[in-house]
């Protein structure tokens, strides 16, 4: 049996890459944290380059102007999307909120909107837990507000409420709501805390309906935020191999020194392993799997140990020159340090592992 990605899957990916590393450099995310500013380092012309490639629209289907594919034909992209650092919410908005949002009837008429007028989203609203996720919207009278929304910058926000003891999804414009910028270690991810108003015009789910999508929406958001962290972890130790290979020390490279070999050799091979759960978790997710929930909590804490050490030994190997700001290494580490703890951390997703497969033996 042949695991392998298609031709036309690995074409749609390398195809998507091309865009990425062209409109997505090292001086772009320079530009931004220098600049403070989501509109620096050809912003605009680099979600509408991403636009007009269609990737939005991979998961929705034909009839709402989408392609009808399926996570796996999304999940490469998007660690093409970690690999470059990207600032635009592209797997958020492509794998996250509108496949969610085009589930319901009140929100498949928003999705074809958004689609024809290239707009980006993102969600908030809720935290994985383990056990029992938590709602993270407070109330007071008929103003909401959500704190800790990444890619602030998006037109479209899916929020989750708990309104009168019931759950609640809403669709929110970005002309209809207040942004409160919110301090963050990776400048680019634009964190920023939500205030908005719900009313049945926003809705799209609530109740029991909502609770399912709730659950679905925090499975793509660790499966895709996984998907970024091995993209991640490949510019990183990318970087640092070629760095210690150019790096001499007693007249020869670092990179031929034991322990720094073993460093990587290491790092390597948690970021192998890791890419295998991660595509089982986007088969399971696209063939609606009994397992889904049980492989992409594998996928996730595969994904954010891999960073993790990833991060630490890229900085060890570095030395002082992976401290500086000037240098390109930052970039990665603290997006990748964001997401490993984002959705969901390694710690919890095991703890969900062992919970569904102690309950699957009961």
């Amino acid at each position: 049996m042949d695991f392998s990605f298609s031709d036309d899957q690995q074409e749609l990916r390398n195809a998507v890459a091309k865009v990425l590393s062209d409109w997505c450099t090292p001086a772009d995310l320079h530009a931004r944290y220098v600049g403070l500013d989501a509109d620096t380092g050809r912003a605009k012309g680099r979600w509408e380059a991403l636009s007009g490639l269609g990737v939005c629209g991979l998961l929705i289907n034909e009839g709402a102007g989408g392609f009808g594919l399926t996570d796996i034909d999304l999940i490469g992209i998007a660690e093409e999307a970690g690999r470059v650092v990207l600032p635009e919410p592209l797997s958020t908005t492509a794998g996250v909120v509108l496949p969610i949002v085009a589930s319901t009837d009140a929100g498949a008429p928003l999705v074809v909107a958004a689609l024809e007028q290239g707009h980006s989203a993102t969600f908030g609203g809720v935290t994985f837990g383990a056990k029992r996720h938590k709602i993270t919207t407070t109330i007071d009278g008929s103003r909401a507000s959500t704190p800790r929304v990444a890619n602030s910058t998006a037109e479209q926000f899916l929020l989750v409420a708990e309104v009168g003891g019931d759950l609640e999804l809403h669709v929110v414009g970005r002309q209809a709501v207040e942004i409160t910028e919110t301090p963050s270690l990776d400048l680019t991810r634009d964190l920023a805390t939500i205030h908005w108003t719900p009313s049945a015009t926003t809705r799209i789910a609530s109740g029991e309906a909502a609770g399912t999508l709730i659950e679905e929406l925090l499975n793509r958001a660790a499966l895709y935020s996984a998907a970024e962290l091995l993209g991640l972890c490949e510019s990183m130790l990318t970087l640092t191999a070629s760095y210690v290979s150019e790096r001499k020390q007693f007249g020869v490279p670092v990179g031929s020194f034991q322990a720094v070999k073993h460093h990587l050799a290491g790092a390597r091979v948690r970021l192998e392993f890791a890419r295998p759960a991660l595509y089982r978790a986007a088969y399971s997710l696209a063939t609606t799997a009994q397992t889904t929930a049980h492989d992409i909590s594998m996928a996730k804490s595969m994904a954010s140990d891999a960073a993790d050490e990833a991060a630490r030994v890229s900085l060890q190997c570095h030395g002082a020159i992976g401290y500086t700001f000037e240098y390109d290494l930052h970039l990665a580490m603290k997006r990748a340090w964001a997401l490993a703890a984002d959705f969901g951390d390694a710690r919890s997703h095991r703890a969900r592992v062992f919970r569904l497969v102690s309950a699957a033996k009961a």
